[in-house]
């Protein structure tokens, strides 16, 4: 009876022991892969000027280049050390430290960069006037700036907490173990969907009201449009990238909170090796959904509105094509390939 619950438990802690290695080399490649290529499109399309003058659009800029920096540090280290058994982070504690410090900030970063803009959002739809003078390129610059020292201020606990303890690098025990864990469910996974669900609604309401208010102008002035200038058809656009972006973040952001507050709850609960396993493999499935947001916007850009996905064809078009059209040495070639 013994011999053939060994046999079970072997097999199913090898089994949960492969499907963690393939999470980590085989998902979190792919993030990485479909991140970069997204994060760096997006942020040369977000620069053109008929976009970057906006001040949402601004947000979503600095989002895109600071999810390179967590694509290729933050997922890439993991990727290393749950993947490929690259555990520099567990035998380095100052290494342990800086990594997790630097994991936490930038996932951080370009997520709120997107809450930001949705609350931006808001302010461009208001109907009144002093809230709109919110959305704006100089405060844009402002909260940008804002944003990543508050990050890189907050998570400094990181830097005295962590620690390597029995060969991984993990939070200290006792008091600041249930803290973290409770503290980074809600700024992970309840807060950013939560932030951008508030404001997408409260930015419908308001393009409601404008609606409202619209029509009942056009039929006393005899049914001719009479234009709003609250929001005009790119702010309603970029509306419409928060929106679904508010969508996606509730799908993929459920299970990371939810794994938090489990651990926060049975921390001093004896589990098994297996039980132990099985709950670092659920985290990092959580772990890549929660990367996998970021590594989706620039599809969320292109599928939502279409002036993001007007410049990206227009750049595509009269920067590269253009540029291999015009390089004397690929028309020298191909003239020569015709007389020959």
């Amino acid at each position: 009876m013994n011999t053939t619950f060994d046999s079970n438990l072997i097999y199913w802690t090898a089994f949960v022991s492969n499907m963690m290695v393939n999470i980590s080399q085989y998902a979190m490649g792919a993030v990485i892969f479909i991140g970069d290529i997204g994060a760096v499109l997006s942020f040369v399309t977000l620069y053109q000027p008929a976009l970057r003058k906006n001040s949402c659009a601004l947000y979503y800029l600095a989002s895109s280049a600071t999810q390179i920096i967590d694509f290729n540090f933050g997922l890439m280290t993991r990727m290393l050390q749950y993947g490929y058994n690259v555990n520099t982070v567990n035998y380095v504690p100052w290494f342990c430290k800086i990594r997790y410090y630097l994991l936490y900030v930038f996932v951080a970063i370009p997520r709120y960069f997107i809450i930001l803009a949705s609350i931006d959002r808001y302010f461009a739809s208001s109907h009144d006037a002093l809230r709109r003078q919110w959305s704006s390129k100089k405060i844009a610059h402002r909260v940008i700036f804002i944003n990543i020292i508050f990050w890189l201020l907050i998570y400094v606990h990181v830097l005295i907490f962590y620690e390597i303890q029995h060969g991984e690098c993990l939070p200290r025990k006792g008091a600041y173990n249930i803290f973290f864990s409770i503290y980074i469910a809600f700024d992970s996974g309840i807060l950013p969907p939560l932030f951008i669900i508030i404001f997408s609604l409260l930015t419908l309401r308001n393009i409601r009201h404008i609606k409202n208010r619209t029509n009942p102008m056009n039929g006393a002035n005899g049914g001719q449009h009479i234009p709003t200038t609250i929001m005009a058809k790119k702010d309603l656009q970029l509306f419409k990238i928060a929106f679904n972006e508010a969508i996606i973040f509730v799908i993929l952001s459920t299970l990371n909170p939810c794994y938090f507050l489990y651990q926060a709850f049975t921390m001093n609960t004896q589990k098994s090796p297996l039980r132990l396993l099985v709950e670092l493999s659920v985290f990092h499935t959580s772990y890549v959904f929660l990367q996998l947001e970021l590594a989706l916007t620039f599809f969320i850009y292109i599928w939502s509105a279409s002036i993001f996905r007007q410049e990206f064809l227009r750049l595509f078009k009269h920067k590269i094509c253009r540029r291999r059209i015009e390089d004397p040495r690929i028309v020298t070639n191909e003239r020569h390939h015709v007389l020959q």
